[in-house]
């Protein structure tokens, strides 16, 4: 049956809506800080080409929401696609944001539409992590959503960090796109281009 697809957690069948939350909620926040490197590195680039934080917070809700969409599917066995095929994509997605950040000097209203599409191939990448601990079969929303809110809370905080640190307080200056944006971005793609290649291999 699609609805039983996902593994089972039995530890938390009978268990109150709190302690479902208080169980995902950690791990979606672990899963990218600081388990996901791949996922920071993701996040990390979307904000280097717009220092605007409304407009990075945008592109990373867009992603929270289509990831949201393809694990909920995933888990119910809706959409099913094998690592060998998504964990290439995932780095390549990385890969294309970062050399975007080289190739553009502004946002284009194409990105949001790009990363809503990315964030449902990097749900399908949650979704064999979130498998291996399983879901309890009467609390599949609750604890969905738990966990994708655990991974918001992580992407605004890498947001903030990058944002803060990197872009707002330099985004006046006529050399932030040399010193800062184009060594970030490089070294991004480097690291997605090494994964793109070592994953299909």
């Amino acid at each position: 049956m699609a609805a039983l697809a996902h593994t089972v957690n039995y530890d938390l069948e009978q268990a109150p809506a709190g302690d479902v939350v208080s169980f995902y909620l950690p791990m979606g926040i672990e899963h990218i800080i600081p388990n996901g490197f791949d996922h920071i590195l993701f996040v990390a680039g979307l904000c280097l080409l717009n220092a605007r934080l409304k407009t990075i917070l945008w592109q990373a809700t867009a992603f929270t929401t289509a990831h949201t969409i393809s694990l909920a599917l995933s888990m119910k066995g809706v959409v099913s696609l094998p690592a060998g095929i998504v964990e290439p994509l995932i780095a390549l997605s990385i890969l294309f944001v970062a050399v975007e950040n080289l190739l553009l000097r502004e946002l284009k209203p194409w990105r949001i539409g790009l990363v809503f599409l990315f964030g449902l191939i990097h749900g399908l990448g949650f979704a064999s992590s979130l498998n291996e601990i399983g879901l309890p079969r009467n609390r599949f929303l609750t604890s969905i959503l738990s966990f994708n809110l655990g991974v918001e809370i992580a992407q605004v905080l890498v947001i903030l960090l990058v944002s803060g640190l990197l872009m707002y307080p330099f985004k006046q200056k006529s050399w932030h796109r040399r010193r800062i944006v184009y060594p970030a971005s490089i070294f991004i793609a480097c690291i997605a281009a090494y994964w793109t290649v070592e994953r299909i291999f």
